[in-house]
């Protein structure tokens, strides 16, 4: 099901033009019109779903069979050495458009894309708490 106001089921829908890298029943691949290096890829469901979490397990299984092959043919294409796989979830994750989309970001050496990534250690007992907590909320 689509959302008449979600800029990807545009897309999806051919109202909002895009520059197509594949296509199937299920799942939509194409270029971003922002990228942060020459052929960042987007990957969507069709069907509308706004975050990992949300997805319909048909639908994420569609793009698992996709993903990866979508994936190495961007960094052949574009000569990268590797690339990142990239699913922001929720506005403070950074996730702009509130449909679910895997970025693939061809990436090189010294490309200065993402290159402070701020880990810290943990105090002492702090993961096995938050270990904990999660567990707790685990519904599998």
């Amino acid at each position: 099901m689509n959302q008449p106001d979600c800029i990807f089921c545009k897309v999806v829908s051919g109202q909002i033009p895009s520059v197509k890298i594949f296509e199937n029943e299920h799942v939509l691949a194409f270029l971003d019109i922002g990228p942060v290096s020459d052929g960042h890829t987007l990957v969507i469901p069709k069907a509308h779903c706004s975050r990992l979490d949300d997805v319909e397990p048909q639908a994420m299984l569609e793009i698992a069979k996709v993903l990866p092959k979508l994936a190495a043919t961007v960094q052949k294409a574009m000569n990268a050495s590797a690339y990142n796989v990239l699913c922001n979830n929720g506005a403070a994750a950074g996730q702009v458009v509130e449909h679910l989309h895997f970025h693939i970001i061809p990436r090189n050496a010294d490309d200065d894309v993402f290159n402070h990534w701020p880990a810290y250690q943990y105090p002492e007992n702090k993961a096995t708490e938050i270990a904990e907590k999660i567990k707790q909320n685990l519904n599998l």
